[in-house]
């Protein structure tokens, strides 16, 4: 009987960690200290959007299954994925606007603006909008439209709650889901009768919620990080930096389980 393990495989050839650290590559004279921290974090932040993405299209698939043991522990490692991504803001923080500005110059058009990746995090989440993908990739624009054309969380979890015996109108399972998804009080009425009569199904609207805080709060430290960076020039990607991140906040992903909260 053949052993099927490589003999020659280390923790190094298995993880790619001579290419890994081949990846950064400053472009500053000297070059200057903080670039390397600047690249290093959001290279990070890449992986892990990439690991979201994995985690949310399993989720998805566990919740129209009807499986909800396993979506929440999906659901709980995505939350606690983004607890990881705003925690490292405060390692960005640690460098001073003088710092970032002795390199900033070299970003020439280049922004967190453009990260496919995390358009498609927002895709997957619901977000729908013509102009979230126009300054991508053709590749990348491609991905988006796929996702976009397909059920978000949301719809994913609306499916899960009928796999439970919720009569939830054809109109919204069987959507246009290239359309965002719009608030519903014939939804939160069945969302209401799932928090009093369904401790299983709560759970997942309340990790649903968590997740959705999650993103918030993402999205305030970034745009005090930016603030606290370059305040309210424009960003290197020529979006208006602070102003166009300030008008991203404070919009829930799933408005249903926030609209509900004041009728326990």
């Amino acid at each position: 009987m053949s052993n099927s393990q490589d003999p020659a495989l280390t923790y190094s050839s298995y993880l790619a960690v001579d290419e890994l650290l081949t990846l950064q590559r400053p472009l500053s004279d000297g070059p200057e200290h903080d670039e390397l921290l600047f690249i290093v974090i959001h290279q990070t932040y890449e992986l892990w959007f990439k690991q979201v993405i994995h985690e949310i299209q399993a989720a998805q698939r566990s919740l129209e299954s009807g499986n909800t043991f396993y979506s929440l522990g999906l659901l709980g490692r995505i939350r606690t994925i983004l607890k990881v991504c705003v925690s490292q803001i405060d390692i960005l923080e640690t460098m001073t606007p003088l710092q970032f500005n002795s390199f900033r110059g070299r970003l020439s058009s280049s922004s967190g603006f453009q990260s496919a990746q995390f358009r498609e995090v927002e895709a997957l989440f619901g977000r729908r909008d013509s102009k979230m993908a126009g300054h991508l990739s053709l590749q990348a624009q491609e991905r988006i439209k796929e996702i976009t054309s397909a059920r978000s969380v949301w719809d994913s979890t609306l499916k899960y709650l009928s796999c439970r015996g919720y009569e939830i109108p054809t109109k919204y399972l069987e959507r246009d889901f290239n359309v965002a998804y719009q608030a519903n009080p014939e939804i939160q009425e069945i969302l209401l009768r799932v928090h009093r009569n369904d401790p299983e199904s709560s759970m997942i609207c309340e990790r649903l919620v968590d997740i959705d805080e999650g993103l918030q709060e993402w999205r305030y430290r970034h745009v005090k990080m930016v603030e606290r960076t370059i305040g309210h020039k424009v960003g290197t990607g020529g979006s208006s930096g602070v102003g166009y991140l300030s008008s991203t906040l404070f919009h829930p992903t799933f408005p249903d389980l926030w609209a509900i909260r004041d009728r326990f």
